[in-house]
């Protein structure tokens, strides 16, 4: 166990403090600490509620004095995307339209994380909206990758890919609506949790897609990302969407053995033009899967570029929909590149729209049925590294799409779908920057997935790794 306490997981951290071995205040003050040194140059954060966060500290440290435990968080600090409102606070959605809203409600994720002990550390940034995938931000500037700070963090959760590598909060909430947990997370080299929807409720967060966006954790380990999904997964009277049934214990899913368990590789398209790096980091990984006693299967997928294209403008028609009297009363208050994909959907006709959000149940039978006799599947999160913040601001130039639809064209189609899957870090390039894989599940499984990556995490130490300038 690291001295520091900010170096800790999320899970050790939270015994320590349950245990008096750490102090609340002591986590607290050790995250501050590291904040004030790297937020100038990770720009991480929306706003820091330094003295806030103490007193909460000192309360839940006079609550353990006194033998009372709120519970599994108890006095753990935490900071979040800048999208889950709270009540009486600030929530930006890292736009200039909402610089100043304050939000009148408490979102029912963040709501059971503050039941569970959890305090708040402050916001993390994100891309405008939610609405990009590099981390790049025309209002509040980009956040800076803490491997590299010239490189991406990959979005839109991009403060919460680099706070939880930086070792600056033990664990965030981000979003996925299109890939944008999972790509914080393979470009930081964290672990990510999109969830299934339907299986956290959306109350209270700010809305992109109502038929693709999901709720999940960022943090250090997959028992971590158990450990705050079981906090806030099922049925919400807020969020009818949500699925009312019992929960499997996430946490006991890590701690089994893959012995026995098959793993699907596609044959084709999320093993086409990889980076090198990429490729040879799926190899690796794959055979660690086999050492731990997985089988490793070939599977041939339904075409997935027809699914990209779908949940592309199912996200895209939604978005505008969302956002439709904001792009014609305040224009000029959006980004570039924001207001440009905000005004491409609405040359979308209601009919391809509809045929998309049809199509989803058959894809998905279709899906099922290709992935049969595996229990998971094992792609690559992204096809490259993290690129530079330069040679990735596209603006609102016409190659944006294109530069984008790159980026995301392996998390898009598992969006579409509705599936669960696990970004993990797996190896770095020879440039020194993290590679994340990411393992996909069935519909509310994701009880296979954690115990598939917490299986890789007990055989490799990649998640251990920091920046050095963390």
């Amino acid at each position: 166990m690291s001295t520091e306490p900010a170096l800790l997981s999320l899970t050790e951290i939270a015994a320590a403090i349950a245990a008096k071995k750490i102090s609340s205040r002591e986590a607290t003050q050790t995250c501050l600490t590291r904040i004030a040194k790297l937020q100038p140059t990770l720009n991480a954060f929306m706003a820091i509620e330094a003295e806030q966060a103490l007193a909460a500290a000192d309360t839940a440290d006079a609550e353990r004095a006194t033998g009372r435990s709120r519970g599994p968080l108890h006095g753990v600090p935490l900071a979040h995307k800048d999208m889950y409102y709270e009540a009486g606070k600030v929530a930006t959605c890292g736009s200039a339209i909402r610089r100043d809203w304050v939000a009148t409600t408490t979102s029912t994720a963040l709501q059971r994380l503050k039941d569970a002990g959890a305090i708040r550390l402050g916001t993390l940034q994100m891309s405008e909206f939610a609405y990009g995938p590099t981390g790049h931000n025309a209002h509040y500037g980009p956040a800076r990758n803490p491997w590299n700070p010239e490189h991406v963090t990959g979005g839109s959760s991009s403060g919460s890919g680099a706070a939880v590598a930086a070792r600056l909060t033990f664990a965030a909430l981000g979003s996925d609506t299109g890939g944008s947990i999972r790509l914080p997370a393979h470009y930081c080299g964290v672990t990510g949790l999109k969830t299934t929807v339907g299986l956290i409720s959306r109350a209270g967060a700010m809305p992109l897609s109502q038929s693709l966006d999901t709720v999940g954790p960022l943090a250090r380990t997959a028992e971590d990302c158990a450990l705050l999904t079981g906090l806030m997964a099922g049925a919400d009277p807020a969020d009818p969407t949500v699925r009312d049934a019992p929960l499997p214990d996430y946490l006991a899913a890590t701690r089994q053995s893959i012995e026995g368990l098959t793993i699907g590789v596609p044959a084709t398209f999320y093993v086409d033009d990889l980076d090198a790096d990429v490729g040879r980091v799926l190899e690796d990984t794959l055979a660690t899967l086999r050492r731990e006693g997985a089988r490793v299967v070939k599977v041939t997928l339904p075409p997935q570029p027809q699914l990209t294209a779908a949940c592309q403008l199912v996200l895209a028609v939604e978005a505008a929909a969302f956002h439709k009297a904001w792009m014609l009363e305040r224009p000029q208050d959006s980004g570039p590149q924001v207001l440009m994909r905000l005004q491409n959907a609405l040359a979308i006709p209601a009919l391809s729209y509809l045929e998309a959000l049809r199509w989803r149940g058959p894809a998905l039978a279709a899906h099922l049925a290709a992935i049969a006799g595996t229990d998971a599947l094992l792609v690559p999160v992204s096809p490259v590294p993290a690129p530079t913040i330069t040679g990735s601001d596209v603006g609102n130039q016409p190659g944006a799409e294109a530069v984008i639809q790159n980026l995301t064209r392996f998390t898009r189609p598992i969006n579409y779908l509705g599936l669960p899957s696990l970004a993990i870090p797996a190896g770095f390039s020879v440039g020194g920057l993290p590679i994340g894989l990411q393992v996909v599940g069935r519909p509310f499984d994701e009880t296979t997935i954690l115990r598939i990556g917490a299986a890789f995490q007990r055989a490799t130490d990649f998640h251990t790794r920091r920046p050095t300038l963390a």
